[in-house]
């Protein structure tokens, strides 16, 4: 049954409330922490920073409670993709002039720039996914609601719909493992009428015309499941006011400030060190 198990392999919208230190901070001094953490892997340039960014997303793991072994679940479905971007990396990397090959293949001089480019690539987006996983794993859908809307709040004055970017985010977040819940129904409906759902069989066309049967149903249920929120959230009223209050009022202590601190000053060394 492992075939059928497509949530696993989605960690993004993905809540566990552990009763972590982390749970327990303002979401956004989180939110920030975090963005700071994923901006600055995504511009780092060198294998030190991102290496210290890793280092930082399972420091994150560690205080969040989360289960390294469930994190890294994460990695499994977009590795093949990251291992190809990688190979490509150390393929068509320009390095520096006159710097000594280590090998040829298929007459390309692989260089030690080629293969640092390469790791740089791995470890950046390994952190990355982690980073975000962990996002996912210690906000949950309210306090992300309530603190995307509190730091947007200022885009209003300049005609930005803020409450309608941040329900935007929320709805795309949530709905991937939904779309995954729905992509196990149906291929357990179509194997349990005798389709065929062995995934160690054919190649990766063969797997191709597998998964297509799958993408007319879920394609029409994620329709179907769109317009019902919609019509909830019309019957609720929602967007009738200019703009929304919230029953939990947010307090920024010291304990919030210590760990966004900690997130710029990382941030910092990630990006220069």
């Amino acid at each position: 049954m492992s075939q059928f198990e497509f949530l696993r392999s989605i960690p993004f919208g993905q809540y566990l409330p552990t009763a972590s230190p982390l749970h327990q901070l303002d979401p956004r001094a989180r939110i920030l922490a975090y963005t700071a953490l994923i901006l600055a892997l995504t511009f780092s340039v060198h294998i030190e920073g991102v290496a210290l960014g890793l280092a930082v997303a399972l420091i994150g793991l560690w205080l969040g409670r989360i289960p390294l072994r469930y994190a890294l679940r994460g990695l499994v479905t977009p590795l093949p993709f990251l291992l190809i971007l990688a190979v490509m990396q150390v393929f068509l990397h320009t390095g520096p002039a006159g710097e000594t090959a280590l090998f040829t293949v298929w007459l390309v001089k692989i260089t030690p720039s080629d293969l640092m480019a390469g790791a740089i690539l791995m470890v950046r987006f390994t952190g990355l996914i982690l980073t975000i996983g962990l996002a996912t794993y210690t906000i949950s859908n309210s306090e992300m609601t309530q603190g995307l809307n509190v730091l947007f709040r200022p885009l209003a004055g300049i005609g930005i719909p803020a409450q309608d970017l941040v329900m935007m985010a929320q709805v795309t977040l949530r709905f991937l493992p939904m779309l995954a819940q729905s992509a196990e129904r149906i291929a357990k409906a179509q194997a349990s009428r005798g389709a065929d759902w062995d995934s160690r069989k054919g190649n990766l066309l063969a797997r191709m015309r597998q998964v297509t049967p799958v993408i007319v149903p879920l394609f029409l249920s994620s329709l179907h499941r769109a317009e019902n929120m919609a019509l909830a959230m019309d019957a609720r009223a929602y967007g009738s006011a200019p703009e929304r209050t919230s029953l939990v009022a947010l307090r920024f202590g010291w304990s919030d400030a210590l760990l966004l601190g900690f997130a710029l000053i990382a941030g910092a060394g990630v990006l220069f060190i």
